[in-house]
């Protein structure tokens, strides 16, 4: 399970262009926080520490407490906007958690046991199809990864969706087949 982590903000009274720019030329980001049936708030983070947080990973699949001047909001970041040219965070959205949401949110998938699969000492191939999988799963228990053992994978294997153990209270986003295949071990046996 994902940590929540602490994220200072200061509020921001400007919305729009100008008002963005002006926040980033004073080495911030500008962000907003919505949803739970509450206004939004527009903010500013300090610019290093959300660049380091965005490239560090798992981003988009972390619960926050953000601390605007005093006020705790539970929040996951939904979307980011970089740079074209220079890949620094110009606009983080926040989507606001009510006690006891869900969220849909798309998880890592991590292969483990490559070194020891029967499949791909033979010859064969891993072949890694899904990257991600989207879940729909309590704010509360978003995992960090879905880790998949292949360590008694054979030449021809698939390893589908249904055969995962998910989380608790985790279940496969809508359109999402369940039957959809994550991984192959494709190839040809090494002749001896």
């Amino acid at each position: 399970m994902a940590s929540m982590k602490q994220l200072a903000a200061k509020r921001r009274e400007g919305v729009g262009k100008g008002a963005a720019r002006a926040v980033r030329r004073e080495g911030r980001v500008p962000a907003v926080i919505y949803g739970a049936g509450q206004p939004p708030i527009a903010i500013s983070l300090n610019y290093k520490e959300t660049n380091t947080l965005i490239y560090a990973g798992h981003f988009l699949t972390t619960v926050f407490e953000i601390d605007v001047e005093g006020t705790k909001v539970r929040a996951i970041p939904r979307d980011y906007q970089l740079d074209r040219v220079r890949d620094f965070p110009l606009h983080v959205d926040f989507l606001r958690l009510a006690e006891g949401s869900t969220v849909r949110v798309e998880v890592p998938v991590h292969v483990v046991g490559q070194e020891v699969s029967p499949g791909i000492k033979g010859g064969g191939s891993l072949n890694l199809v899904r990257h991600a999988i989207e879940l729909i799963v309590p704010a509360d228990n978003i995992p960090a990864a879905i880790t998949i053992d292949v360590s008694k994978a054979k030449i021809g294997d698939s390893i589908h969706i249904s055969a995962i153990q998910l989380p608790a209270g985790a279940k496969v986003a809508a359109g999402g087949e369940k039957d959809q295949t994550i991984i192959t071990i494709t190839g040809s046996a090494k002749e001896e």
